[in-house]
């Protein structure tokens, strides 16, 4: 019995540690393209200046529009660029987390995928590395978008920030999850590049990113309902600016949360039917 509990004790510590080893890789490669970044950060920050800044100067010649969402949040008005800043660090996740897929594919060209593939690693670790990977680069990113929204007046606090954090960890893992999905399946960057073109545009234009989702047309309502990513911006919102949202709080994250397990199933799945070549 106690040689049976020192075996799985030294099996799952053999897994954590290959666990660490992918995810120590992923992060690596990110520190070390600091053009990635840089780019990374200013599309949602030209976003948010002048988007945000454009829009908000017509809106705010235009009595009839709250973008709070109407008395039910409990306030009266908001500013638009305020309101569309936890979209903006939704749009940072997405775009990042989604594009992350393409990694695979180079991993392939490069045969670095297939010297994991061959070593005695499950392909379930290797998914989960590669997604903590993911989301430990989406957060970094978020981070650097969370302290320029101080400038436009955005205040946090300790449970605000930990709720900010653990919402930007599940929507990243669920589409992280999503682009390694997709580039399993891809073998060219240019293919990949275009299949996510049309998944993640989808994902951010239809999440409530830019406008409230109260009275909206039925099938873009349908259309937002059925957007997982809809529910990370909508929480991100309720924490960030303290309003409520479309939907209650706990049910943005339980749903999220739902998707995040369903999406990471499937990822882990269609790694273990993976071509490494």
């Amino acid at each position: 019995m106690l040689n049976t509990g020192k075996s799985e004790s030294n099996l799952i510590e053999s897994e954590l540690g290959k666990l660490y080893a992918i995810w120590l890789r992923e992060f690596k490669v990110f520190l070390r393209e600091k053009s990635r970044l840089i780019a990374s950060t200013f599309t949602p920050l030209l976003w948010l200046f002048v988007v945000g800044a454009g829009f908000g100067s017509t809106a705010g010649n235009l009595d009839t529009i709250n973008f709070a969402g109407g008395n039910s949040s409990g306030i009266s008005g908001i500013d638009y660029q305020k309101f569309i800043f936890p979209g903006i660090v939704g749009m940072s996740v997405i775009f990042s987390s989604v594009f992350f897929g393409s990694y695979v594919i180079w991993d392939r060209k490069f045969d670095f995928l297939k010297s994991v593939m061959v070593a005695p690693i499950s392909r379930t670790t290797i998914f989960v590395g590669k997604a903590f990977g993911g989301m430990t680069n989406s957060l970094l990113q978020a981070a650097i978008l969370l302290v320029i929204g101080l400038l436009i007046g955005v205040n946090y606090n300790t449970i605000s920030i930990l709720s900010i954090i653990a919402i930007i960890l599940l929507l990243s893992f669920g589409l992280t999850s999503l682009g390694l999905i997709l580039g399993s399946f891809i073998e060219s960057l240019e293919g990949f590049q275009l299949i996510v073109s049309f998944v993640v545009f989808p994902l951010y234009f239809l999440s409530g990113a830019l406008f409230p989702l109260k009275n909206l047309p039925f099938w873009l309502s349908i259309l937002t309902t059925l957007d997982p990513a809809t529910y990370g911006v909508d929480a991100l919102r309720s924490a960030m600016l303290g309003i409520t949202g479309k939907y209650p709080f706990g049910t943005d994250i339980a749903i999220l949360f739902l998707s995040v397990i369903s999406i990471g199933v499937v990822g882990i799945f269609s790694f273990r039917r993976m071509k490494a070549i």
